[in-house]
């Protein structure tokens, strides 16, 4: 998702934009047992940067009717002068089983699919078809949310399957200002990790977040840095 500028984007935008239940958002790969409010939408935006090569992503999702459907798509382009871009389009469905309540439990199911998946597939954790449960709890009032995901990962363009897993948290310093943290992988894959600050701008409208992710096993240790933006409507539907 690229990000473009915050400051008047943002601000002008924000008129716009009211309150709706918080969600877990990329460019974090461990996803969460919420969905945005019915009738409404959000953006995720994001710019990824790779040793080498930068990701800009944006992924637009709506809840018409109690699904949450996503679809967007992601650019790649590298350092090198004339070297090959890449781009992926993504498409999703969430929805959820049980709420996530204070000091609850929420459970939910997503699956998506992704054509021409050709962009730091195993960074980001998706393949040209997958499908996870994500179980996520409520601690001490909402200051602590433990995000947990188990799936199925399908890579057809590099022919493999993998059993998918994550596991992760949201830590509250203040009700605008949270700490994340998460380690994430599937079976025959690499495995992640990635930590990260995020900031509610206009609370529960607008939201910036930064990570730092880097590879867990192997010899090969890659890094990233990302800078994110998040925008979420009034139900509008």
């Amino acid at each position: 998702m690229n990000r473009v500028s915050i400051s008047g984007a943002v601000l002008a935008l924000a008129t716009c934009f009211a309150s709706t239940p918080v969600r877990s958002a990329r460019p974090f790969v461990v996803d969460d047992a919420r969905v945005v409010e019915r009738g409404a939408c959000q953006v995720e935006a994001w710019h990824k940067r790779n040793a080498g090569s930068l990701e800009y992503w944006a992924l637009p999702a709506c809840n018409p009717f109690g699904l949450e459907l996503s679809a967007g798509g992601g650019h790649l382009s590298t350092v090198a002068p004339g070297a090959p871009y890449g781009r992926d389009y993504q498409f999703q469905v969430k929805g959820l089983f049980r709420e996530l309540t204070t000091n609850g439990v929420g459970v939910g199911l997503a699956a998506g699919v992704v054509r021409h998946a050709d962009i730091n597939t195993q960074q980001n954790l998706i393949g040209s078809r997958y499908v996870y449960a994500p179980v996520s709890f409520s601690l001490n009032d909402d200051r602590i949310v433990v995000l947990t995901n188990l799936g199925l990962l399908d890579s057809r363009d590099e022919k493999r399957r993998g059993l998918s897993w994550g596991l992760g948290g949201e830590f509250y310093v203040t009700p605008r200002f949270m700490l994340l943290a998460e380690a994430y992988g599937a079976t025959g894959f690499d495995r992640f990790a990635q930590a990260g600050v995020r900031w509610w701008v206009v609370p529960d409208r607008v939201q910036v977040d930064s990570t730092y992710g880097w590879q867990l096993n192997g010899t090969h240790r890659t890094e990233w840095i990302t800078f994110g933006l998040r925008l979420i409507t009034r139900p509008l539907l």
